[in-house]
């Protein structure tokens, strides 16, 4: 790609998102229904029955993106201010993609010490957010650092009756597995086989390990910049501990021999060519860090020589790019719809079978024309839907929906009419681009 620093800062002048009117507001009669005096309507209802707050206001498709900018995309600390171009970015997406308004919640004073330094101080995170939770029919935590970005989820998660999602965490995990889904389709291995080996032990590596495990895998070694995740080290916290394994091996050099997945969520060129030589046959690495990867594909290239594997980065430059906004959008449109109260493993299971169900299937002419000169036959070169295959709309918010019903996050509905929904909704917005 031929984009400039000017370019991209060019395209950011004046900032990517503003308010839509969705009402018309032109005449004096409209004036008087939006706001004095027919707006005391409304709030009367509100305040008789608090549920009537989804029906007349935008909360329904409202999702909060929040962040205290301790964790910015692999460039870290860089406070809440800096942090607003990815949440303008976040933003956008979800409206591209769900059709799901974002507006981007930067949080200052929500360190240790209370300014804008210092580690973040989970309870004033959780104080915040659930100050501004009743405007917003959801929460998408983003850029906050582990691990306390766990303890803010979860807490959040259970105070609020809305869905709660770290996209750090849970997304790039969604997307993984839905990868790790069709290499085992390729390489005709079960999950409960495989033997992998996640590098990097924060948000994004917990919770893959997470996912895997509950789809089936049994045998996941972490490893974070001190090696392995092992049960003899004393230097763990309870997250890392979770996961820790009994094991002989103590680098990541060591736990990739004779592994079948190596899953990177860590920093640059820290993988080896003779590490992944090492590996079992028709092996999987999914090299994660951005912008540059643990190992680029052509030192796996050189490594593997006439050997089969699978190749995966978080690059959009190279085949396979494992990226968040395959999720996200689709994550939320489906909670959203349903009143789902949270965002649970059964959810986010079905997103991932949905995405991988999607890679299967024969690419549509629309989806062509946006990459027209992709190699995107299902194969070890593809794994993986393109953000621009809208299909996904359609697929994964509804598995999330049918999910969410089935395990009790959302109320009971008709969901072969909100397949039917979705399906015109796809329609409609597919005349529009």
């Amino acid at each position: 790609m031929g984009i400039t620093r000017e370019d991209v800062l060019g395209y950011h002048l004046g900032g990517k998102i503003g308010l839509r009117l969705v009402k018309k507001l032109g005449d004096v009669d409209a004036l008087c229904k939006a706001y004095t005096p027919g707006v005391a309507i409304p709030v009367k209802e509100i305040h008789k029955d608090p549920a009537a707050l989804r029906k007349y206001t935008a909360k329904q498709n409202l999702v909060a993106v929040v962040t205290d900018g301790t964790a910015i995309l692999g460039l870290g600390d860089l406070g809440a201010e800096a942090s607003i171009p990815v949440m303008e970015g976040k933003a956008v997406l979800f409206k591209a993609f769900g059709d799901v308004d974002g507006w981007p919640v930067p949080l200052n004073h929500c360190r240790i010490d209370g300014k804008n330094t210092g580690k973040t101080d989970p309870k004033r995170v959780i104080d915040a957010v659930g100050a501004i939770a009743p405007m917003y029919g959801g929460i998408n935590l983003e850029d906050i650092a582990a691990p306390a970005c766990f303890e803010i989820e979860d807490k959040l998660d259970e105070a609020l009756d809305i869905p709660v999602f770290h996209d750090d965490q849970w997304g790039t995990a969604v997307i993984t597995l839905a990868g790790i889904k069709n290499y085992c389709r390729l390489s005709e291995r079960d999950m409960s086989e495989l033997k992998i080996v996640v590098n990097g032990a924060g948000a994004a590596g917990i919770r893959i390990t997470e996912m895997l495990k509950a789809s089936g895998a049994r045998n996941v070694l972490i490893c974070d910049s001190k090696g392995v995740v092992r049960s003899d080290r004393t230097d763990l916290n309870d997250k890392k501990r979770e996961h820790a394994v009994r094991t002989s091996a103590s680098t990541v050099g060591d736990a990739l021999k004779d592994a079948h997945v190596f899953i990177g969520v860590s920093v640059a060129d820290c993988i080896k060519e003779k590490d992944v030589a090492l590996m079992a046959s028709y092996p999987a690495i999914l090299a994660m860090a951005n912008p540059d990867p643990e190992i680029k594909p052509d030192a796996v290239a050189r490594a593997m020589g006439s050997r089969p594997y699978v190749m995966a980065t978080g690059r959009s430059d190279y085949p396979n790019q494992i990226n968040n906004v395959l999720g996200f959008p689709f994550l939320f449109r489906g909670a959203l719809d349903v009143l789902a109260r949270t965002i649970n493993i059964p959810m986010k299971l079905a997103a991932a079978e949905a995405l991988a169900a999607v890679a299967r299937e024969p690419v549509t002419e629309q989806v062509r024309k946006v990459y027209p000169d992709a190699d995107m036959v299902f194969g070890r070169n593809y794994i993986i839907p393109k953000p621009f295959d809208r299909r996904l709309f359609v697929e994964v918010s509804y598995a999330v929906a049918e999910a969410a019903i089935k395990s009790k996050a959302a109320p009971a509905i008709d969901i072969k009419a909100y397949r039917t929904s979705l399906e015109e909704r796809n329609r409609q917005r597919l005349k529009v681009d």
